[in-house]
């Protein structure tokens, strides 16, 4: 398991750097999730298991969690388990949303998706075998932190990724591809499940796992909860402005799909601005914690002026 040592406090330099901190954090998850899954009898299984967990990316959600755990006075030990968890929870989901009875993609973080590389039968095993060893290195791989917060760890998982969570978001999303009146709410009802449950998971379990309140819960579910919405608004943006190569992955599916998104309910200056009002939110969800918030503050900054 990593060691905090390893790592020199963001707060150390008055200057935040946020790319340092995202790139020393990113490194140590990749170290983490490399290590986590080991390439074993049968090896075509683990094989396509690494390859979608291994893909790169911005390591966004097992940084959240970090972040949230170290924030509330635990340390990144505590917390690695459950953040390689999320990766792999995110990753079976980004296999399964890829597949052709779902989203249908070819691309995705610039190279050619599971399902594309090994066939769709192996693909649909590797996200299940993703979300299965999800939970099983929480519970086995937790160092120093009190069962009964392990065990609520686990919980939140499970609702984030089931019908409660992205499971549900997912279907309702599917149901409403085509549709030309689908409602603001119903299209905030699938973003805040497809994708926001999962970052909120990635919050509160960080704090769970540091020991925090449930006082201290409900402020960073909020914050959590503002910046999953502001980071659907931009992913639906940048569906629109980016290119396949700044996204790695199929730009422009959601048009092609008819999917109702909230440039098209907005236009794309107005939902600018609502995702910058929810960070705005978010942020001040954070104020009595002082400067032991700066990672999660810029983090939250990041989200809307991201590229990619």
């Amino acid at each position: 398991m990593v060691l905090v040592s390893e790592i020199n406090s963001p707060l150390e330099n008055p200057q935040f750097d946020l790319s340092a901190y995202m790139n020393q954090r990113q490194t140590l998850v990749e170290r983490a999730l490399d290590e986590s899954l080991p390439l074993i009898y049968p090896e075509k299984i683990y094989e396509s298991m690494r390859y979608s967990l291994l893909a790169g990316g911005k390591r966004l959600r097992p940084i959240l969690c970090l972040a949230t755990c170290e924030l509330v006075g635990g340390t990144i030990e505590m917390a690695m388990a459950t953040a390689c968890a999320l990766e792999m929870i995110h990753t079976m989901s980004l296999i399964h949303d890829d597949l052709p009875a779902m989203d249908n993609d070819d691309y995705r973080r610039g190279k050619l998706t599971n399902h594309k590389v090994y066939g769709e039968d192996i693909a649909i095993l590797a996200g299940d075998g993703l979300l299965s060893y999800a939970f099983e290195f929480v519970a086995t791989q937790t160092p120093d932190v009190p069962a009964n917060q392990v065990l609520q760890v686990i919980a939140r998982l499970g609702r984030a990724v089931g019908a409660a969570g992205l499971v549900g978001g997912q279907v309702v999303d599917l149901d409403s591809e085509g549709l030309t009146d689908v409602s603001e709410e119903t299209l905030t009802f699938i973003h805040t499940h497809k994708t926001g449950a999962l970052l909120e998971a990635c919050v509160v379990c960080g704090a769970i796992l540091g020991g925090a309140k449930e006082t201290e819960i409900a402020g960073l579910s909020r914050y959590a909860r503002n910046i999953g919405l502001a980071f659907q608004i931009v992913d639906d943006i940048l569906d629109i402005t980016a290119t396949q190569e700044e996204l790695g992955k199929t730009a422009g599916k959601d048009l092609t799909a008819k999917k109702v998104t909230y440039p098209s309910l907005w236009g794309i200056e107005e939902s600018r601005r609502q995702a910058q009002n929810l960070i705005e939110a978010a942020k001040a969800e954070l104020s009595h914690y002082g400067d032991r918030a700066i990672p999660l503050l810029a983090i939250a900054d990041f989200i809307t002026n991201r590229t990619h």
